[in-house]
């Protein structure tokens, strides 16, 4: 066979094979421990990629939460406005990374009741949670950076 018929062969093998492919794709390894909550591994194939800055418990006239659970509940609400003027939904988020000080169980219970009402239970993104000494400010005591993919 001539090389220009296969070229065009490929192609459109590999465009079928692309266009199959799911935008997202949600993985946890059978060789890692289970994942509560979140996912091991996401795969983006496609789409359009949202990445929001550091969301904390301001509202919008600039007033912080006075407690851990109120400015978890504002940063989630910061969260899906930033979702939301992008075009995006919370079922669209890939990837959380939470910065909690003085991170206990006690605050890790408000902050997954918190997610778990946000996000897809049934293919929760990637997370991250990491306690920290400070935020940025010294009353901030919770930051969550997301990243989402449109199709």
């Amino acid at each position: 066979m001539n090389r220009k018929f296969m070229a065009a062969i490929w192609g459109l093998t590999a465009s079928a094979t692309l266009a199959a492919a799911p935008v997202v794709e949600f993985k946890n390894p059978p060789d890692v421990h289970k994942a509560t909550g979140y996912t091991h591994v996401v795969v983006v194939n496609s789409g359009k990629l949202v990445i929001l800055a550091g969301q904390v418990g301001l509202n919008q006239k600039g007033e912080m939460a006075a407690d851990f659970a109120g400015q978890v509940q504002q940063a989630f609400a910061n969260v899906a406005a930033g979702l939301a003027v992008a075009g995006a939904k919370p079922s669209d988020l890939v990837k959380l990374n939470f910065y909690v000080v003085g991170l206990d169980q006690a605050k890790l219970s408000v902050l997954r009741a918190a997610r778990d009402r946000l996000i897809n239970i049934k293919q929760p993104p990637a997370s991250t949670l990491v306690g920290v000494q400070t935020l940025f400010r010294e009353d901030a005591l919770i930051e969550i950076e997301a990243q989402a993919v449109m199709p």
